[in-house]
């Protein structure tokens, strides 16, 4: 009889190593395959991030060239305008019609100072919402993520 008892109590404890084999093989199985799936995912979100940040440089890029191009045709225009006007005044015949020069001068530089001042500062303002705009989908991405895998 305590034979069978010990029989018996070995083939409890087979079956019970068993089924925790098998179970945790299972959850071995199962945490493999979420690993994989989440490395997959985050493999893609890797490419689209250097895609959003091509984009993003390429916007950039685009911007700075924008700038340049207005920096140059306002600082071209307005050297050829006071050169136009220094001759203007040196060739006036009195000193009333130098002083109406000059003060015109300045007036249409401020006016086209601050004409110039407001085109650049909207042209880095949309630049930088253009650059900014595929990095901002990307931070969206990631959080979009982190709470999927948080969740799972």
């Amino acid at each position: 009889m305590a034979k069978a008892k010990a029989a018996e109590a070995l083939n409890g404890a087979a079956e019970g190593i068993e089924t925790a084999f098998k179970t945790g093989t299972e959850a071995l199985k199962v945490s493999f395959e979420k690993a994989v799936k989440n490395y997959d995912q985050l493999l893609g979100y890797g490419k689209d991030t250097v895609e959003a940040y091509v984009k993003s440089a390429n916007a950039a890029g685009r911007g700075a060239e924008i700038l340049h191009n207005e920096l140059y045709a306002w600082s071209k225009q307005s050297i050829e305008e006071s050169i136009t006007t220094a001759k203007a005044v040196l060739a006036s015949k009195s000193v009333h019609e130098a002083f109406e020069l000059q003060t015109d001068y300045a007036r249409n530089a401020f006016d086209a100072y601050v004409g110039g001042l407001t085109k650049l500062s909207e042209l880095v303002v949309s630049t930088s919402k253009e650059a900014f705009e595929p990095l901002q989908g990307r931070i969206t991405a990631w959080v979009e993520a982190v709470q999927t895998a948080r969740a799972a």
